[in-house]
């Protein structure tokens, strides 16, 4: 049977106690929905409540807290179990604290989610045989270190990480020493050929999006993405640490902290080029409106945020989605050209040696590794 979670956003009177009689209210009726309850979070501070529970649908689940206490979710979303676990650490309850008839938690579903970014600048066997020893090398670091600062690995491939902390401060400092230690690594085996970037953000689980912590992921994605820093927080993350902590985050070199303004504009911006960057005809202009800027705040922005111009940033843009098509071998130079947006194989060419070094006729099968 499915499993669902859902939010139930509550008044500043509701106590954890509350909250926990109202799961025994459920408990009470649930087999008449073909519902379990599974465990729930509780977070005082924000006033958010998230209930796990296996259900034939979103609607027995509804149904169920509308007969028990009338507290009606205000979302559900299909979740998978494990992946909950991963980012949440448990989808049961946790023992009591207290010897009394309730398992009162105030337990908060709010994470901090960390995004570590691996990206090849180079698909040539040689240089995907050093790529691949220093990932290597890295994701063990990258483990320990997680064990360190009580982070929980939720997905890892060979080109990223999605981590999830409940300390925002074991999180930025973490994402420190990894930067540092990563840097490290890659003198020691001399290998320029690797970006390496860390998004931070922070959310709830369960928003209007179909997806559990989607927002939050995605803003963390996005920043790794296009902000020209090698750390990049969110306005929340820089907030929440220095409420957190005696000595206050300050902008550093390598670290970059968005405003409130920047992650909208960056929403929008990302919303946009993704719906529009394989347009042949897309221009600057066509920016202005969808994001809300003038040309010239526009410009500014972009250079702000990314170090580049916004018709420097939609190349970038195509240039790296044909550098991922050509390693899944999905087509000729000609088939990509085209596919990325680019008017003519032969300008592709161009764009593609300058900003990578090698031709993408160098990266056809056989040449790749």
């Amino acid at each position: 049977m499915p499993i669902y979670m859902d939010r139930h956003d509550v008044s500043e009177s509701v106590t954890a106690e509350n909250v926990a009689q109202l799961h025994q209210e459920d408990l009470k009726i649930q087999d008449q929905f073909d519902c379990r309850g599974l465990t729930y979070w509780f977070d005082n501070k924000r006033k958010t409540a998230f209930c796990l529970i296996e259900a034939p649908n979103a609607q027995a689940i509804q149904k169920m807290h509308n007969q028990a206490h009338g507290q009606v979710p205000h979302r559900v979303i299909e979740v998978d179990a494990s992946i909950v676990e991963s980012f949440l650490g448990r989808i049961e309850d946790p023992d009591k604290s207290q010897n009394t008839a309730l398992n009162i938690i105030n337990d908060p579903a709010f994470r901090t989610i960390m995004v570590i970014a691996f990206k090849r600048l180079s698909l040539l066997l040689n240089d995907s045989v050093s790529f691949k020893f220093s990932v290597h090398k890295y994701t063990d670091a990258v483990l320990n270190l997680l064990k360190i600062y009580e982070g929980q690995p939720v997905k890892q491939s060979e080109t990223h990480f999605l981590i999830s902390f409940k300390s925002v401060s074991n999180a930025v400092n973490a994402a420190l020493d990894i930067q540092s230690l990563l840097k490290k690594f890659s003198n020691e085996v001399n290998n320029n050929k690797i970006i390496v970037k860390i998004g931070l953000s922070s959310g709830v689980p369960v928003t209007e999006k179909k997806l559990i912590f989607e927002d939050t992921i995605k803003l963390a994605e996005r920043m790794c993405k296009i902000i020209k820093s090698k750390i990049i927080a969110s306005s929340e993350i820089k907030e929440l640490y220095n409420n957190e902590n005696l000595n206050p985050l300050i902008q550093a070199e390598n670290m970059f902290f968005l405003t409130q303004t920047d992650e909208k504009f960056l929403t929008l911006l990302m919303d946009y080029t993704e719906s529009n960057w394989s347009n042949t005809n897309l221009k600057v202009d066509d920016f202005s409106k969808p994001v809300g800027y003038s040309k010239s705040q526009l410009y500014r922005k972009i250079i702000l945020l990314t170090g580049k111009s916004l018709n420097t940033f939609i190349k970038d843009y195509r240039l790296n989605e044909a550098f991922a098509l050509l390693n899944k071998n999905s087509g000729n130079v000609s088939e990509i050209a085209y596919l990325t947006g680019f008017s003519s194989p032969s300008y592709f060419s161009k764009c593609f040696q300058k900003k990578y070094g090698h031709l993408p006729s160098d990266y056809l099968p056989g040449k790749i590794g």
